[in-house]
């Protein structure tokens, strides 16, 4: 599975993904692709969840190909503004790019 991350600094800023085989689990809400076929494309308008910015495909090799939303911050790094695909994503809970620490209030 190849994941590609959209930056957008107007969503919510929490987002977490669980990888289990072909079915993404965002933000607590499941979403199976194994029904796809390779060669198929699932357009982004049949998915119930803003988060997703792309129709799916699952190339020919079998390969899923998943476009999501990125939370970017005030404070967000450059890997969060400048993400890489994250390749042969691993089943558990899908490591994301993490935001710069927040800046320190100082009190006078």
């Amino acid at each position: 599975m190849r994941i590609k991350l959209s930056p957008d600094a107007n969503i919510a800023p929490n987002l977490s993904i669980v990888k289990a085989g072909e079915t993404l689990i965002v933000n607590g809400d499941s979403f199976d692709f194994s029904p796809m076929g390779n060669g198929d494309t699932l357009p982004v308008s049949a998915i119930t969840s803003t988060w997703f910015r792309a129709d799916v495909e699952k190339l020919e090799d079998g390969e899923l190909v998943i476009t999501v939303a990125l939370p970017n911050g005030p404070n967000a790094s450059h890997a969060q503004r400048f993400p890489e695909d994250l390749v042969n994503v691993p089943d558990g809970p899908v490591v994301l790019p993490l935001p710069l620490p927040a800046p320190l209030e100082v009190s006078e």
